[in-house]
């Protein structure tokens, strides 16, 4: 008798578009496909699945989307058998458009239907017919599907995904649903996991992290969640994104300045320094309240390293709107600021209002407050020059290392630094240098380093392992499994 030789697995690569929300999605992609039988294709090899997780928030995201798939459209002819899968906030928002406009796709879904993928991809196989499937609120949270993490010493945890607020100009209340609150304990569950497999350093993922709590009544519930997690053996950094200025209440600012492990950074989004623009994004909070806000950090956390959302040009902003937002980027001095053109989103509020800007008036505009805000923060990175930092060694942050044969890593309150590595530092570990030099957007340090742990973490990005969390795969074909 002959024996079967087991074909190798059917292949798969995921490309992630937007957020940080689409990055996490993403392992859990990656997770869900592995978990069904599929393995990771090798760099420089065409995957016999590829997904595409988009994102709805730019203005040319939908011309990104299509191109992309004009681009896979001859890949796919020339390998039989590939299938292309479209998921994530444009996969939600434009549903069996996609499938009209690229016919070549095989699967679409959505945000709330994530785990759905490997048995959407098995039925499509089967029936030879594209499968498009959007659920209308969140079928399971995602946190319960299998994950593979792209770092093996830092990890996104979700706390709760949607978001109940009704920002104008945002189009993510509508494609991630309401909000949903994981219960405290699971968080927790999945931090120490994360811990349990070498990971250091963990960032709390929500659409609005100070609303956690609101499905169970409890209003307390963000700031004791950051002091359970700094409480876990083994993790020495806690991050959180993104907060928002309504919510934010004392007790947060009270847990990152009482807890060692929580570092001393606050993503807190500005979007506009005008009242009158700040009433119409229906953003429910004023300048006054914002200022307050980030005196209250400082006072509590004079090291604190505090960056921002700015949107420019939103409809009916006025020069004095505009000159409003510019006094507030100089008072809160911010360490970075994300800034943005306003782009009308179809289906927003915002879109619909009057007092649309002219695009060279939003151009004028964005590059002053872009000039504004490069000259703050060289001047705050300046201010780093001669410190001691604690650096946690990373790959892929700095696009030069290889020419400037140093390495990069995150000091405590999220600058990045590009620091002489020395012999053995390896992504993961641990070192203290001393900062030699600023630019606007990174640090520089090229002395020797003061010292150098080597961590789990490091171990195990230098043998190529990453952490996994298993979830509860219920109902979800391996591949060749009967649909």
């Amino acid at each position: 008798m002959g024996t079967e030789v087991a074909s190798p697995p059917r292949t798969y690569r995921v490309r992630t578009y937007g957020c940080q929300m689409n990055v996490h999605d993403s392992e859990r992609l990656s997770g869900l496909l592995e978990a069904a039988g599929y393995a990771a294709a090798p760099e420089g090899q065409d995957a016999d699945v590829v997904v595409l997780n988009t994102c709805a928030v730019r203005e040319n995201a939908d011309n990104r989307l299509y191109g992309n798939l004009g681009h896979l459209r001859p890949v796919k002819d020339a390998h039989p058998g590939m299938q292309i899968a479209v998921g994530g906030c444009l996969a939600q928002k434009d549903r069996g458009e996609i499938v009209k406009r690229a016919p070549w796709v095989d699967v679409v879904f959505g945000t709330h239907n994530v785990g759905s993928l490997p048995t959407l991809l098995e039925r499509a196989r089967h029936n030879a017919e594209a499968q498009v499937e959007i659920a209308e609120a969140l079928e399971v949270f995602p946190s319960t599907l299998p994950a593979k993490r792209d770092s093996a010493y830092a990890g996104w945890v979700s706390i709760s995904v949607g978001c109940n607020n009704t920002c104008t100009f945002c189009i993510v209340p509508a494609l991630r649903g309401r909000e949903k609150d994981r219960r405290p304990g699971e968080v927790l569950a999945e931090v120490q996991a994360l811990v349990d497999q070498g990971v250091l350093e963990v960032t709390l993922l929500g659409q609005n992290v100070n609303a956690y709590g609101v499905e169970f009544r409890d209003r307390g519930a963000f700031a004791d969640l950051l002091r359970a997690t700094g409480r876990i053996e083994g993790l020495e950094r806690v991050r959180f994104t993104s907060p928002h200025p309504r919510e934010f209440t004392d007790d947060v600012i009270e847990a990152m300045a009482e807890t060692p492990a929580v570092c001393h950074q606050l993503h807190m989004p500005l979007q506009s320094g005008s009242d009158d623009v700040l009433r119409r994004m229906r953003r429910g909070y004023r300048q006054d309240r914002y200022l307050g806000i980030i005196d209250r950090v400082r006072a509590a956390m004079p090291d604190a390293a505090i960056t921002t959302d700015v949107i420019v040009g939103f409809p009916g902003e006025t020069e004095a709107d505009f000159e409003q937002t510019l006094e507030v980027v100089r008072q809160a001095r911010f360490a970075s600021a994300f800034t943005f053109q306003y782009s009308k989103r179809p289906g927003t509020p915002a879109a619909e209002m009057d007092g649309q800007l002219p695009k060279e008036v939003v151009q004028e505009r964005y590059l002053r407050l872009t000039a504004l805000q490069d000259e703050i923060s060289l001047a705050e990175n300046r201010a780093q020059v001669g410190r001691t930092v604690e650096l946690l060694a990373a790959a892929g942050e700095g696009s030069k290392d290889a020419r400037t044969g140093r390495m990069s890593g995150r000091a405590r309150d999220g600058r990045l630094v590009h620091f002489a590595g020395g012999a053995g530092v390896r992504p993961g570990d641990v070192v203290e240098t001393v900062v030699t030099a600023a630019a606007p957007h990174h640090l520089v340090a090229d002395g020797p380093l003061l010292s150098h742990r080597r961590t789990r973490a490091g171990d195990a990005h230098e043998a190529g392992t990453r952490p996994t969390t298993p979830g509860v795969l219920l109902g979800m074909p391996r591949v060749g499994a009967p649909v």
